[in-house]
């Protein structure tokens, strides 16, 4: 039990924390901040870069820590966050990913659940320190919190989406992107 934990941990952390990268770097397959910026702006939500550098950080961290199984519950509910505000974006396309939907990050959010729930097993940095077991009166509150804490994050920073151009990014004023083509407008995962 120890191996599946450790690799649905890496694997699950490392992807999460790609995200975050794509969103404040050129880094894989990012747009740099001002993509980043452009991408939150284009998806209606206020905020700027300080959206992107929050988001993208909130996603690093949390991603590196449950791939660590560092401060697991903690870094579940970071990354039910993000990934619940990335749902959230998704909804309106329905369930399936090949329809844009919010099927890959309801599988994140139940997946940092589900670790938060078992624990991060023996080969882990909470096992390495001596953390004991954290308590179910730590984890629940914490499985509970991501979630409400993305759809909170969403009501306060969502405004609506108009049909006009969006103002003040590289996508609204035709810049090119580092590759040469014109910026594109990305949906957060």
């Amino acid at each position: 039990m120890d191996a599946g934990l450790l690799v649905l941990r890496a694997v699950m952390g490392l992807l999460v924390a790609g995200h975050g990268v794509q969103k404040v770097s050129f880094r894989l397959g990012g747009h740099g901040l001002a993509g980043g910026t452009e991408e939150f702006r284009h998806d209606g939500f206020r905020g700027g870069r300080l959206t992107a550098v929050v988001a993208g950080a909130s996603q690093i961290g949390a991603g590196l820590f449950l791939a660590a199984g560092l401060l697991t519950p903690l870094a579940a509910m970071a990354a039910m966050g993000v990934m619940t505000v990335a749902g959230t974006v998704k909804w309106r396309h329905g369930l399936w990913v090949q329809n844009d939907g919010y099927e890959y990050p309801l599988v994140l959010v139940v997946v940092s659940g589900a670790l938060a729930l078992t624990g991060p097993g023996r080969w882990s940095l909470d096992q390495a320190l001596g953390l004991p077991a954290w308590p179910w009166w730590v984890v629940l509150p914490a499985i509970a919190a991501g979630p409400v804490s993305g759809l909170l994050t969403r009501a306060v920073l969502h405004r609506p989406v108009t049909d006009g151009p969006v103002t003040g990014g590289p996508a609204a004023d035709g810049a090119a992107t580092p590759g040469g083509g014109p910026a594109q407008p990305r949906t957060p995962a």
